[in-house]
């Protein structure tokens, strides 16, 4: 599976729970946020991580400082754009496996 193949399986998950796609591989000078959602009022900025296993961490291991920087300066970007600014939250979708992953949602996974 591609971690565009994620981002797909990630963005239908989270529409399932609720919430709404409004812009997928947002991109700038500072990086790239794979979903951004809505859920009611919030704006959702979600990071897609998939490992095959949970060996060397997983997953969430791989959100690290420097990868958590890299999302708030792009998400701020994102924000400068807008009319006004949304309450905001970062998440992480966590999926281990290849074929048929588990899914893991983890709500305000970091952020200032």
């Amino acid at each position: 599976m591609k971690g565009h193949d994620a981002e797909q399986i990630a963005a239908s998950y989270l529409v399932r729970q609720g919430l709404k796609l409004v812009e997928q591989n947002y991109r700038c000078r500072f990086g790239e946020i794979d979903l951004i959602m809505s859920e009611g009022q919030i704006l959702v900025f979600v990071e897609v991580r998939m490992r095959a296993s949970d060996a060397f961490g997983g997953a969430a291991a791989s959100i690290t400082t420097t990868k958590q920087t890299k999302l708030l300066r792009t998400a701020r970007h994102y924000l400068s754009g807008l009319q006004h600014e949304p309450a905001c939250r970062f998440d992480a979708i966590l999926m281990t496996g290849t074929h048929n992953p588990r899914i893991e949602w983890v709500r305000d996974a970091f952020g200032e």
